[in-house]
């Protein structure tokens, strides 16, 4: 009997460091899948910014054409809240009614990239979120008028 209860605990003590180790996997997985969801916005004058991109199709497909190479974007300013230019392909849409505020980066009719630096209501594709960057900064960055914006890997 004792070797019995001897037995299953070795077993239970098996599992555990067996569950240990596969939850340090999986955590590392998800640390590298977290850190791999980034991409570098370097800006027309020398400012760079990181965005972490969301979690849909789109984002996915983005991240998929800049692991080919970066894309640049000849961006115009728009009503005073936002920069829009065309990436020169189409992303999948994942449109949805969306408020955007400062630093949320979005896909507008399938080819157009946003970078937002105010809020703004329509139905849009959320791409991602310029990571701790103020609308003061943003608009710093950004200028006044026309700005070009490289999109990279991080």
């Amino acid at each position: 009997m004792n070797r019995l209860i001897m037995v299953a605990v070795l077993v239970l003590c098996a599992i555990g460091v067996a569950a240990q180790a596969g939850q340090k996997v999986l955590g590392n997985q998800n640390n590298t899948d977290m850190e791999s969801n980034t991409i570098k916005l370097a800006i027309e004058g020398g400012k760079t910014f990181t965005a972490t991109l969301a979690d849909n199709s789109s984002a996915q497909a983005l991240k998929e054409q800049l692991a080919k190479g970066s894309i640049t974007v000849e961006m115009e300013d728009y009503a005073n809240m936002e920069k829009v230019g065309s990436l020169g392909i189409s992303l999948p849409r994942n449109d949805r009614p969306t408020t955007t505020g400062p630093g949320d980066i979005i896909l507008y009719q399938g080819h157009n990239f946003v970078i937002y630096y105010d809020a703004n209501s329509w139905s849009f594709t959320r791409l991602g979120k310029i990571n701790n960057a103020t609308q003061a900064d943003l608009k710093a960055a950004l200028g006044r008028g026309d700005v070009t914006v490289t999109l990279s890997l991080e």
